[in-house]
Formats: C-alpha cells, structure tokens, sequence
C-alpha cells in the first residue's frame, strides 16, 4: 500500500516530511471531493465521504479546507473536476504495478506515467498488463504500536479478515472489500485508531528483487507514488531488509 511499505519507513526517517504532508494533503482533497461528488455532501449517508473527513482530519488538514473540498465535490462551489483513472504497467525485472491517479487531466497524467516508466526501466501498459497478477481487497492499516498481530487477528476474524500483514511501521489487516466497513468498525469499536481503509490491490505471488533490479524497482515505485496525480501505488516485488538497507545508504 503507497506510503507503508518497509521501503517507505526507511525513506521517512531520512526526512522530506513537508513534501510528504504536502503530497497527502493533495490526496486528501482529491478524494474528498470524488466523494462527495459520487455520494452527495452529507457523510452520515456517505461511507466513502465519512472515512475520506476522518483521514484528512488524521492528516491535521484544517477544517475549513476540508469543508471547501466537500462543497466543490457537491457542486455547492466551483471547483476542479476530478477523474478516477487506473493505470496498469511492467517495471524491471518483470515487476507489475498498478497505480490508482485522480486527475483533472487524463492526457496530461498518461503522458507523465509513460515516462517514469520508461525512465526508470519499464513500459506503461494496457487495460490487464498488472491487474492478474493482483486481488482486489478491503485494506486496513494500523500502526504496530497500536495493536498487536494476535490482537487484530482476534477482533477482526469474525468479521471476515483474511490476513494480517507485516507493512514495516504497520499491520495491514486484508479482508473482502464487502466486509471492509465490518472489519474497521471492529477495530475502531476495541479503541483502536486506523491509520487508513480503503479497497486497494494486493499481489497474488511476490516476486522477489536485489541487486539492480531493486534498486530500479524501488525507483519507479517511488516516482510513482510522489507523482501529484496518485492516489496508490501497489507493486507484486518484494526486497529483503539487508537490500533496503543497502540501497538506503546509495
């Protein structure tokens, strides 16, 4: 899941986190207006709106920009009209990713999509090139120090989890999107904050990068995922801890 991989734990710590409060406040504000656009203003009778409030006032976003952001979804304020648009592509090494973008320029976003995967060693492709090698799942986040592996395990397994995952700084608690709302309000209801929900791509079979084709890999993923019209970013590779050290220290 974009932002919480082992990867992006090592790169936090290395700085840049007013780009990266800046760059989730954009997020933010896309999806909050797409969400009030496809379910109208009111979050009590908008789930996608009520969680896209809740992880924006989790960003220390102000609340007036929240609220600004609700308004042009729902046409009460002039505004930029946002696209959803999914792009699929081959990395190096045969790695596959898929990246969720929302725009207000789709000529422009498949443009600049094709170039960081070409610079950085890969082909954007067609509708299908990635999307196989994926599952579409209900994805929950919480940071480890909130909870343990057992204890989400517990709280979520009569709801319909299917996995709890190690993401770094983070569990990632993976379940059908059906039960997504099912499985967060459970963990929510035992006082335990979630970091994000939201339905996401989870690869079927890792495959597992060193050497060049990581550092490659790691490259494009990034570029991807700083890239100012993505939302996600999700990747089927896999990099021990030993090579995102070495790599880090490049």
């Amino acid at each position: 899941m974009s932002g919480h991989s082992k990867w992006a734990t090592i790169k936090h710590k290395k700085g840049a986190t007013d780009a990266k409060r800046g760059k989730l406040f954009t997020k933010c504000i896309k999806e909050l207006t797409i969400a009030a656009r496809m379910g109208g203003g009111d979050a009590s009778g908008n789930p996608r709106l009520r969680k896209a409030i809740a992880d924006a006032k989790g960003a220390q976003m102000p609340s007036d920009t929240i609220t600004r952001a609700v308004k042009r979804g729902s046409g009460e304020l002039e505004g930029v009209n946002y696209e959803e648009i999914l792009y699929e592509g081959t990395g190096p090494g045969g790695t596959l990713f898929i990246v969720e973008s929302m725009t207000d320029n789709k000529n422009r976003t498949v443009a600049e999509m094709r170039k960081l995967f070409e610079r950085h060693g890969g082909v954007l492709g067609g509708g299908g090139a990635a999307m196989w090698a994926f599952d579409r799942k209900g994805l929950v986040l919480v940071e480890k120090g909130a909870a343990d592996e057992e204890k989400l395990m517990e709280l979520t397994m009569d709801c319909g989890c299917e996995n709890v995952a190690d993401e770094g700084d983070a569990w990632r608690v993976e379940c059908g999107v059906a039960d997504l709302d099912a499985v967060n309000g459970a963990i929510e209801k035992a006082g335990i904050k979630v970091e994000k929900c939201t339905p996401g791509y989870v690869p079927k079979n890792k495959r597992v990068v060193e050497g060049k084709e990581a550092e490659q890999a790691l490259a494009l993923y990034e570029a991807l995922d700083d890239h100012d019209d993505c939302q996600n970013a999700y990747g089927d590779f896999d990099v021990s801890d030993d090579e995102l050290e070495r790599i880090a220290k490049l």
